[in-house]
């Protein structure tokens, strides 16, 4: 082998090396964001590392992570839920309702929560699939019905919720409930997404639904039950956020949405459909739940926290804009 082989060689092999790094960080640009970050907080705030701390990033990500499981299915569909904070609102509040004005059962107000929270998710499937609105219009006015119907089935005032519902706000062995919920409705979420004939549908009606149409993919019942799947994480959501409030608030999980839809785009999902993963919504949802316990240590003003919340989704929606134009060419 001459000298100019040996250093094709090695250029070739460098190359390839440094195309697998180039890679790796498009496709885990946000772990590694999320690594240098808990590193430069670890430096500027020892406590941040702490036991106790860390598992408050947990709960605080918990609920936002449960949402984004269910915003998953309907980013990778190609849609967008802007009624997933409205519809946790109403599901907790339909529980605590039925508990404590009906005298049901605790298990069955949890059932009603779980079916209102499907029922809305249809109702925005069912307007996006047969009457062709677009998604965010459909959410959007989904989000408004649940509002409305959480002020008034409570009439603007918090209700207590029952010991069963409490529990989703306490511990097991020492660990949060939330915390456990996120697990494993992101196992549920991971599973759906990879394992079943729906999950299959989802990444190919969003990456083309004329194509999916065509092969024989029903694009309607796909659509309808990405938002069923929604509603019912969403759902699931608020059962969280009563049992650590030991309540259901009207105005719960208010703007939740946006970090909801902010922890898909940020994990790696494409906006355009076709494209996403629930480990990657997972780390989405950590890195905005560390961002937001950085800043609370780091004693940073709650108005200028929202301004660098708002600036990180700009950034991840440019960002995947960015990488769809360099994949399109």
């Amino acid at each position: 082998m001459t000298n100019a082989d040996k250093k094709l060689g090695y250029d070739s092999g460098d190359k390839t090396t440094v195309a697998r790094i180039k890679t790796f960080a498009s496709q885990n640009g946000a772990l590694i964001g999320l690594i240098i970050l808990c590193i430069a907080l670890s430096i500027v705030a020892p406590a941040f590392l702490s036991a106790s701390n860390l598992m408050n990033v947990g709960i605080q990500a918990a609920t936002v992570a449960i949402l984004a499981f269910g915003q998953t299915f309907v980013i990778v569909a190609a849609g967008i839920d802007l009624s997933v904070g409205a519809t946790a609102a109403v599901a907790s509040m339909l529980v605590a309702y039925t508990g404590a004005n009906m005298g049901l059962p605790a298990g069955v107000t949890i059932i009603v929560g779980l079916l209102a929270g499907a029922v809305f998710g249809a109702l925005s499937g069912m307007m996006n699939a047969f009457l062709r609105l677009p998604s965010f219009i459909a959410t959007l006015a989904m989000m408004s019905v649940a509002r409305g119907l959480t002020l008034v089935i409570s009439d603007g005032r918090p209700i207590s919720t029952s010991g069963m519902v409490n529990f989703f706000g306490g511990t097991i062995i020492g660990i949060p409930v939330p915390i456990i919920m996120m697990v494993i409705m992101g196992i549920i979420a991971s599973v759906i997404l990879n394992f079943t004939t729906i999950g299959r549908s989802m990444y190919a009606v969003g990456g083309n639904m004329e194509a999916s149409r065509l092969s024989g993919i029903s694009v309607h019942k796909t659509q309808i039950m990405v938002f069923v799947l929604s509603g019912i994480f969403a759902a699931v959501a608020g059962l969280v956020i009563a049992g650590r409030l030991h309540s259901a608030q009207p105005q719960a999980a208010d703007g939740y949405e946006m970090d909801a839809i902010a922890s898909v785009v940020i994990g790696g999902a494409s906006l355009s459909g076709g494209k996403g993963k629930v480990s990657g919504t997972f780390i989405g949802a950590i890195l905005l739940a560390v961002i937001r316990n950085g800043l609370n240590i780091l004693n940073v003003s709650s108005f200028w926290q929202k301004v660098v919340i708002g600036l990180v989704i700009a950034f991840a929606v440019s960002f995947d804009t960015l990488r769809r134009k360099v994949d399109a060419h």
